[in-house]
């Protein structure tokens, strides 16, 4: 598996511990950290910096995933469906070097990996308008 796409699960995994444990992100990470001892560092570095900053933008990041996500309250998503689409598009709207598909794509595989049988196309439907719209303007 390569670096970024490990980094990647192991960003969600804390989100989904923190929200499911009320830890805040620093807490989260440190118990991570200590469960996944032999991590990488630069896998260990890309998903903090993907935890820390869907943290420090989560209230702009969950607007934008509201104004995308018609009919769905995002308090009511899954939680996993939820924390998948806060990372990518933290990616999408404040990761330069990371092209939009390649956020999209990882998060539809992270979808089909963790989530229900229709994550995927749920993820896929909602980043797919979030890169077409929020970028452009």
């Amino acid at each position: 598996m390569r670096k970024r796409t490990r980094a990647r699960e192991c960003a969600l995994k804390v989100l989904y511990q923190s929200e499911v444990t009320k830890y805040d992100h620093v807490r989260s990470l440190r118990v991570f950290w200590e469960l996944e001892a032999n991590t990488e560092s630069a896998v260990k570095d890309f998903a903090e910096q993907l935890v820390e900053g869907v943290h420090k933008h989560i209230k702009e990041i969950d607007e934008v995933i509201s104004r995308y996500a018609k009919n769905w309250n995002i308090n009511r998503m899954a939680l996993i469906d939820k924390n998948i689409l806060r990372l990518a598009t933290y990616e999408i709207l404040y990761v330069d070097d990371i092209p939009h598909k390649v956020s999209i794509n990882e998060a539809i595989d992270m979808a089909k990996k963790y989530g229900d049988t229709d994550s995927s196309k749920f993820v896929n439907g909602i980043l797919d308008k979030i890169s077409k719209s929020e970028v452009t303007k």
